[in-house]
């Protein structure tokens, strides 16, 4: 038994070192627990997951767009085509209105009715200005309140 105990005593004692060794060596923990991992994996996939989404949304948006939409030169052609069948019909806001002012195409206007609301609306006369824009261009009554108010 001694010739035994004369071989596992130094057998035992090299496995001893050899694991002390190995878990000295061993990297060690980030010190992040499994939950505090398993959080900043979801917040990721929850990030990534939201990023598809708004791109699938704005591709989406950008098809719905393009199809119901048309393109700035047709609409620009569709509103010369509309100036042009009201100039031939003898529509008002195609001729020279009640106070002789013409809205040009491109959206301009006359440089007469431009200096004629400029006046009013510098003068306290916004609700006149309003009326009179309206009525020689047929624009909404909230299109023709944000032009007066950047006079």
């Amino acid at each position: 038994m001694g010739e035994i105990l004369m071989v596992l005593l130094p057998a035992l004692i090299l496995v001893a070192v050899l694991w002390g060794l190995a878990t000295a060596l061993r990297p060690r923990d980030s010190g992040i627990s499994d939950a505090e991992r398993y959080q900043q994996d979801l917040a990721m996939r929850s990030a990534e997951h939201y990023a598809s989404q708004v791109r699938a949304a704005t591709a989406a948006r950008a098809r719905v767009d393009a199809n119901t939409r048309p393109s700035q030169n047709e609409q620009q052609q569709s509103q010369q085509e509309d100036h042009a069948r009201a100039a031939l019909h003898g529509q008002p806001g195609s001729a020279p209105g009640q106070h002789g002012y013409l809205a040009l195409p491109g959206g301009q206007l006359n440089p007469q009715l431009s200096q004629q609301l400029q006046s009013m609306a510098r003068n306290g006369q916004k609700i006149q200005a309003i009326k009179l824009l309206r009525q020689a261009t047929h624009a909404d009554l909230a299109t023709a309140k944000k032009y007066v108010d950047r006079l």
